[in-house]
């Protein structure tokens, strides 16, 4: 007998509900506030509600999701595609597919009304010019019938007389392309020669310019940078929403659909070179370019995404002991990863550290490689994983701590990525408890005259990752959050913004409006926070106390997380340890910028390759002191530090007794003895 309401599961966002058989997805997700773009008003004209149908089984959410769970295509959409481009594999009109049975239903940014603002632009950073790739302009004798040579020969003579260029290597590509170049540039042609040993390609007459792109592969964001490679200019930079999400929000849930689902790693592999070819086109087109104009191409990213950009099945670093394929750099052609560039581009992927501390790591310490002169340096490069380097040039430790998708807004009730209308600025009058907050794509905040209009395209969608820090900080020095993290339920006759909410609390920072429903900061979300700072926190005490320090010196946030936060409410909530807030600042995409340092500088992949061999690595999932840190770690802002030098810039309220299942444990053994 068929079940009268099935599970549906919307991705990235993570929202789900149950809905009877026959409800339409678009119904279906409108009724979970799910961002799916229409203005056809369902009748599957526009196309623009176009989702992904995710196959496999999934057990975070605990279902088993296929195609044969909706609705077989219907006549609208056969039409739709018959008078429009078909429609891609596995995708479907939201529209018109109806419910059958448990699905997991991906929605791709194209869908989405309010895209999200990939917020990972090129940082400006001093990055010594000398790249792997090096254009030459030479003159080749024409051929002679008293001197029979191949063109090659000659071109390799003249390269060798006019820049002292000798033993060059050459691949049947460019021999292919040789002679109508020679010919179309009247013997005059430009060479791209890859560290000084091998042609790449050859142009007839002049060409000046030659590409080179650096990408970060992050577990929910990639962000490409066209470089020229003459100059070391950033010509354009692009980011898009990584589409593995729809397999896992977080890394162990995409190593669990791989478990689940024999194959699975090829699915995740084609859909992130997918992606990075949609890359490759976008920041040519920006620049002016052909995406066969790009000669060479430098990547970063954790370690499964790593492995799974080099079709590495990702199941070892599942579990201990967290074996990587090869924590060395890699070098390959293009072609290997089925990169739609230049048909003879290189590609340079940087270093592995650990099994959870991957080439984005190495990038960051690349990229901040001056500033470790300082005594003790944390650099924190906060993601889904938060990786964590200590030390300076002397020594450095390195490991990986678990903190989960909510600093990014998801697993929050209200939470959203960074997209226009989502709340990033929160403030709270400690007086009144009465909220105003900013929205990205507005320049006012709540409270001001005309911020209604202004952001009425929109309107007030969510809170981002910035915004969900800010607010929960505001409400611990406002009073209405303890210091244990509960929400004061005493406040609620005292205001109407906090609110019962089943056995606990919920504060509400925005209204209800005739579109949306109020957003409210519940118990959960502040617990779900609670989990990811102590995770945070716990492992950058865990390196200190391996270091022999009880302090830092100065704390660099990478990452666009780190970009947009206010180092204060991130200090306020306990993320990171106790710091003079001057010396906490920024580092922006650091581990793009590493990239971007090995794309334009060849001899800082000798310098990085060393480096990581330096870094010792600490695995937190069997360092038993880390339990220890964590649970100290989930008061606000620590159940024991008292934060001075950050209570020289913020007044921090008074702190109330804390009872822990630890030490309420160590209470009741005394009273027994």
């Amino acid at each position: 007998m068929q079940a009268a309401d099935a599970l549906v599961v919307f991705t990235p966002s993570g929202r789900r509900g149950r809905f009877p058989i026959g409800s339409s997805l678009l119904q279906a997700g409108r009724s979970l506030g799910v961002d799916i773009d229409s203005v056809c008003g369902g009748r599957g004209i526009c196309g623009r509600c176009q989702v992904l149908v995710s196959e496999g089984e999934f057990a975070k959410h605990g279902l088993v999701s296929s195609a044969q769970n909706l609705s077989p295509v219907s006549a609208v959409e056969q039409e739709y595609g018959a008078s429009n481009a078909p429609l891609a594999e596995g995708r479907r009109l939201s529209c018109c597919a109806q419910v059958q049975g448990d699905v997991v239903i991906d929605v791709p940014s194209s869908s989405q009304v309010h895209k999200q603002v990939v917020r990972k632009e090129a940082e400006a950073h001093d990055i010594h010019l000398d790249p792997m790739v090096r254009l030459y302009f030479v003159q080749v004798q024409e051929p002679d019938m008293h001197e029979p040579s191949g063109d090659l020969r000659r071109l390799e003579d003249a390269l060798e007389f006019e820049w002292g260029l000798t033993d060059l290597s050459c691949d049947i590509v460019v021999v292919q392309q040789l002679q109508t170049a020679l010919r179309e540039g009247q013997w005059s042609v430009t060479v791209a020669v890859h560290a000084g040993k091998q042609i790449m390609a050859v142009w007839p007459r002049l060409h000046e310019k030659a590409f080179g792109m650096a990408v970060d592969v992050g577990s929910t964001t990639i962000a490409a940078h066209l470089c020229d490679l003459s100059s070391g200019d950033v010509v354009a930079s692009a980011g898009v929403m990584n589409p593995q999400i729809r397999f896992g929000e977080d890394l162990m849930s995409r190593v669990s659909y791989v478990m689940m689902n024999p194959g699975g790693e090829r699915e995740m592999t084609a859909a992130v070179r997918e992606a990075l070819n949609t890359l490759a086109a976008e920041v040519a087109q920006r620049a002016g370019v052909q995406p066969t104009d790009i000669l060479e191409a430098t990547f970063v990213g954790n370690p499964i995404m790593h492995h799974l950009l080099l079709g590495i099945n990702p199941v070892e670093l599942g579990g201990a002991p967290f074996a990587l394929a090869t924590d060395r750099a890699v070098r390959l052609w293009a072609s290997e990863i089925d990169l739609a560039v230049h048909r003879n581009a290189r590609i340079y992927v940087l270093p592995c550290i650990a099994g959870h501390v991957g080439a984005d790591t190495a990038g960051v310490i690349l990229a901040e490689r001056p500033d470790l002169d300082s005594p003790v340096t944390l650099l924190v490069d906060v993601g889904t994983n938060a990786e964590i380097v200590l030390g300076n040039n002397q020594r450095m430790l390195a490991c990986s701590s678990p903190t989960g998708p909510a600093f990014e807004g998801a697993q929050i009730s209200c939470g959203q990525r960074a997209a226009p209308g989502a709340i990033e600025r929160v403030r709270i009058d400690p007086a009144t408890l009465e909220p105003r907050y900013k929205v990205i794509g507005c320049d006012l905040w709540s409270d001001d005259p005309g911020f209604a209009q202004a952001v009425a395209g929109t309107g007030v969608t969510g809170v981002c990752g910035s915004g969900i820090i800010e607010a929960l900080a505001e409400m611990y020095l406002a009073g209405i959050i303890r210091h244990e993290g509960t929400i004061d339920g005493n406040l609620a006759a005292r205001t109407p913004r906090v609110q019962a909410d089943g056995r606990t609390f919920c504060y509400e920072l925005a209204p209800a409006t005739a579109e949306k429903p109020a957003l409210r900061i519940l118990q959960n979300d502040v617990r779900a926070i609670q989990l990811g700072k102590a995770a945070l926190y716990a492992g950058v005490r865990l390196l200190m106390e391996r270091m022999g320090v009880d302090k830092v010196d100065r704390i660099r946030l990478a990452g666009a997380f780190g970009s947009h936060i206010d180092v204060k409410y991130a200090m306020v909530l306990g993320m990171i340890p106790d710091c003079v807030l001057s010396n906490v600042s920024s580092a922006g995409n650091a581990a793009g910028t590493g990239a971007r340092i090995a794309l334009l500088d060849k001899g800082a992949r000798k310098v990085i390759e060393d480096l990581v061999r330096r870094v010792e690595k600490i695995e937190t999932a069997v360092e038993p002191r880390f339990q220890e840190f964590f649970v100290e770690a989930m008061a606000i802002p620590h159940l024991s530090d008292p934060f001075e030098r950050l209570q020289d810039a913020v007044r921090l309220p008074e702190r109330v007794a804390v009872v822990t299942e630890q030490n309420a444990r160590s209470r009741r053994g005394a009273r027994r003895g």
